[in-house]
């Protein structure tokens, strides 16, 4: 799925959580249904360099800007696309 043609207004946290199973999938080198929205991101090996390309890709994809200390904050995808949809409601 891909976000980046709406504008970040209209994301749902679903289309968000949908989005960012994608991006971790993708970067683990796993298929989207082995990515759990409640695992901690740590246990797919996600490092620094991970969080930099992810909040590169959030910024593109759904045209919201994040500084990638956020992924020190947020455990799992869950806790990220919470954060994600507090953007857009503003």
């Amino acid at each position: 799925m891909s976000a980046s043609d709406l504008p970040a207004t209209r994301l749902t946290p679903e289309k968000i959580r949908s989005w960012l199973v994608d991006r971790v999938a993708y970067y683990a080198r796993l298929p989207a249904e082995e990515i759990g929205a409640d695992v901690p991101l740590a246990h797919y090996g996600l490092d620094s360099v991970y969080a930099f390309a992810l909040c590169g890709d959030i910024e593109d994809g759904l045209g919201l800007v994040v500084e990638p200390v956020l992924l020190w904050d947020v455990d799992t995808i869950t806790e990220l696309t919470d954060h994600l949809a507090e953007l857009t409601a503003d």
